[in-house]
């Protein structure tokens, strides 16, 4: 098979969808890899580096995506990337439809295959493709909540851990899965006062088992969530339906409850966000005020570590692009129903329930029998 590895082109996205050591694996399979010039440049990836372990490098995307039978990208396709893709391609990336109706209209138009990383499962029904950038999102979600909690960043001026004698921050997660836990770990180690709400006793008890009397657990009660938000100084939202649209756990009339210049990490923001005042930012621009609450709301928090989470993307989707690429994509799904789960778009159809849901439009199950 022919696999394109374009330049992403969103901004502040500096991750590559393939890294020449996976190159090389595609390689040794038998598979041609081509690469736009530049690709991987921002984290330390030359097209000399590539064009050494087999890759052939292009000159523009458009040159990739019209030689190539599947697109291996990292974010979602912008309408200019779109409008690129070919009847019958394949693309492999993150998506995140439910709240963006843009994208989906330009995938269905393309009548490309578009299979998507957050919804593709494992016999343990979590999320494989998704769980990577959902630990290094909890992790950096913490560290970015820190680091605005500074005055210099807008904040009140309250150091996480605090120092002997005087109290460290509080710290309120809302969700217990891998972004919750991941910002529990780095909250914890850096000695604030924490606690993760949940809506299943199960995680929470698990957690429990994990963390011990370290973290305070709350199942999200009014009488929990208000106490909870009033005395935080960080809340991170790590709220996630797979497939569908964040559930708005926060609204407008609850970050009144919470203390002036709060800090409010939204890590659902990929998925619309888990607060009414929630709305995407960038790296660049990564924070607002709203209802005299500071809004970190970017939408690609694992890209401010690119290289790091470049190599943690690429160890867990290669497994998955070898299969395509072998098998292609029918005989792919029928031996993989865990890979199946990823399809979202199929040649102008929306093949998942979840996302056709949350953006109230026709669902086409896909026939794997055919």
């Amino acid at each position: 098979m022919r696999i394109g590895v374009p330049k992403e082109i969103k901004k502040n996205e500096h991750r590559v969808g393939l890294i020449p050591a996976s190159v090389r694996d595609l390689k040794a399979w038998g598979h041609e890899v081509y690469v736009e010039s530049n690709a991987g440049n921002s984290i330390g990836f030359s097209d000399a580096e590539y064009a050494s372990v087999g890759a052939k490098i292009l000159d523009t995307a458009k040159d990739v995506f019209d030689h190539t039978d599947m697109i291996i990208k990292v974010k979602e396709p912008q309408p200019q990337e779109c409008q690129m893709l070919h009847e019958g391609q394949i693309l492999f990336t993150f998506l995140h439809l439910a709240a963006d109706t843009v994208q989906t209209d330009g995938l269905l138009a393309s009548k490309a295959i578009a299979i998507a990383y957050e919804t593709v499962t494992d016999p343990k029904g979590t999320l494989p493709l998704l769980a990577p950038m959902s630990e290094v999102a909890g992790r950096m979600a913490t560290q970015v909540g820190a680091r605005t909690l500074e005055k210099s960043f807008g904040g009140p001026g309250i150091l996480l851990g605090g120092v002997p004698g005087v109290e460290p921050a509080r710290v309120t997660i809302i969700g217990g899965g891998v972004v919750g836990y991941n910002a529990a770990l780095m909250a914890i180690g850096l000695g604030a006062k924490v606690t993760i709400i949940d809506t299943s006793l199960p995680r929470l008890r698990e957690l429990t088992q994990v963390f011990g009397s370290r973290i305070e657990m709350m199942y999200p009660t009014k009488d929990t969530l208000e106490k909870a938000l009033s005395t935080s100084d960080l809340i991170i939202g790590a709220v996630l339906i797979p497939g569908a649209a964040a559930p708005k756990i926060l609204t407008r009339q609850m970050l009144r409850l919470m203390k002036p210049a709060t800090v409010f990490v939204d890590v659902a923001i990929d998925q619309g966000g888990c607060s009414e005042t929630s709305r995407p930012t960038t790296h660049e621009d990564p924070t607002y005020l709203d209802e005299n609450v500071i809004h970190y709301c970017v939408a690609n928090i694992p890209g401010a570590v690119p290289r790091t989470s470049a190599f943690a993307l690429n160890n867990a989707t290669l497994p998955f692009i070898v299969q395509l690429a072998n098998l292609g994509h029918k005989k792919a799904f029928q031996n993989n129903p865990h890979l199946f789960n990823g399809l979202n778009v199929y040649k102008g159809q929306l093949t998942n329930q979840a996302v056709a849901e949350s953006l109230n439009r026709p669902y086409q199950p896909f026939d794997l029998s055919g």
